[in-house]
């Protein structure tokens, strides 16, 4: 009984962190689904927002900078820019997650949507920092906009997934 208890622990920490390195290896994909008319949405960021809120437990600030980290050598920028951005995006939700938690329907949206801007203002200006130039700042607002776009079915997933799989795995020993 106590094996498939602890089983049922490692699988539950696991799929948070799964899903948000499987969001950065789909969005990092050679492949654009609109023939480069958008850029692809930050996936990785969703997972890491969304279980920073519902279980912290699962998905401590290493492993936002293991995902920025991830992201960054995929995406092809200049290294630690996201990684700065997740680490410092996961700060804000460490402290306003009662805030953040306590929103629902459009006001998660909009949550999102603040934390969104958030990660992609701290990687413009890391960005500008490091080229020491202010760059065009449509490719960052479009891929603000996709993220926010793509966030209602990826959550709506995550929500899934949670009830069903991490949800019951939870145990308190």
């Amino acid at each position: 009984m106590e094996r498939v208890l602890i089983g049922n622990r490692i699988t539950a920490a696991v799929i948070p962190v799964s899903f948000a390195i499987l969001g950065v290896l789909i969005a990092n994909v050679p492949v654009s689904v609109l023939g480069g008319i958008a850029p692809a949405p930050l996936l990785g960021l969703m997972p890491l927002y969304f279980w920073c809120l519902v279980r912290p437990d699962l998905m401590p600030p290493f492993w936002a900078l293991v995902i920025g980290v991830l992201e960054d050598l995929l995406s092809g920028g200049p290294p630690g820019v996201w990684a700065v951005a997740f680490v410092a995006t996961y700060a804000l939700l460490d402290q306003q997650r009662d805030m953040f938690a306590g929103l629902s329907g459009f006001g998660a949206m909009m949550g999102f949507a603040t934390a969104a801007a958030f990660s992609c203002a701290t990687a413009y200006l890391v960005v500008t920092v490091y080229y020491w130039r202010i760059p065009p700042l449509a490719p960052v607002m479009g891929e603000l906009a996709m993220s926010v776009i793509f966030y209602l079915p990826v959550v709506m997933f995550l929500g899934f997934v949670h009830r069903r799989f991490v949800g019951p795995m939870r145990s308190d020993f």
